[in-house]
């Protein structure tokens, strides 16, 4: 068994469903519990199970459409990539918010939506660099994402069972991709038996005199 426990909402995995039920009764006779039966629902993240394909989709369906009516984004067009082509926007470009309380709120409600799509993890550590002093370009990069996720509702984590000895990752980088500080962007995700278990997008630490030593930089770092 497996027993996920986060202040008053609990999840309980097994393999035995006598195990389950016995420790499930356990638990009623020592607190006050409600068994609300198979995982649906937990945290903003939607679970969809698909018994006969043993497969598990996680998703934040609600709470992307809960963001993009927060941010008054329900009837905008969507596009297809988070980020666009091109050399990237500065920390001066453009003229700075009188409010940037609701810039911070877009950022972080993007930074949460990360958990179950990996494909904004980029684009939400990009605008994520403009925290301390935003513009009216730089909300406009944070509402594209917003938009990409409007056209790509319905995605997420698809999770099934395979081989627990198979261990496969992939990592990549840019070189000087930092307009500001000319630092390099890194990006690795893991895979255990198939199923995407972690996955990152960060600026490296310190400039990198070339673009081998940006990938040997990215490599390292996901390797640990």
């Amino acid at each position: 068994m497996i027993l996920l426990v986060y202040i008053d909402d609990i999840i309980l995995v097994g393999s035995s469903e006598e195990l389950l039920q016995s420790f499930i009764m356990s638990l009623n006779s020592e607190f006050a519990i409600k068994d609300l039966g198979p995982l649906h629902y937990f945290l903003g993240i939607q679970a969809t199970c698909d018994s006969s394909a043993k497969k598990l989709l996680l998703t934040q369906n609600k709470y992307s459409l809960d963001l993009l009516k927060k941010h008054d984004m329900l009837g905008c067009n969507p596009c297809k990539t988070p980020v666009a082509q091109g050399q990237r926007d500065s920390v001066c470009d453009g003229t700075a918010l009188s409010d940037i309380t609701s810039f911070r709120s877009l950022v972080g409600g993007l930074q949460y939506l990360t958990l179950t799509r990996p494909d904004i993890s980029f684009a939400a550590n990009y605008v994520s660099h403009f925290l301390h002093c935003p513009t009216d370009i730089h909300l406009q990069l944070a509402k594209r994402i917003l938009r990409y996720i409007k056209g790509s509702l319905g995605q997420g984590l698809t999770l099934s069972s395979g081989n627990c000895s198979d261990l496969q990752a992939y990592s990549d980088s840019d070189w000087d991709g930092c307009p500001d500080t000319r630092k390099s962007t890194y990006g690795y995700c893991v895979f255990f038996g198939g199923n995407l278990v972690s996955w990152s997008s960060k600026k490296q630490q310190t400039i990198s005199r070339s673009s081998t030593e940006a990938e040997y930089r990215g490599l390292a770092n996901a390797a640990a």
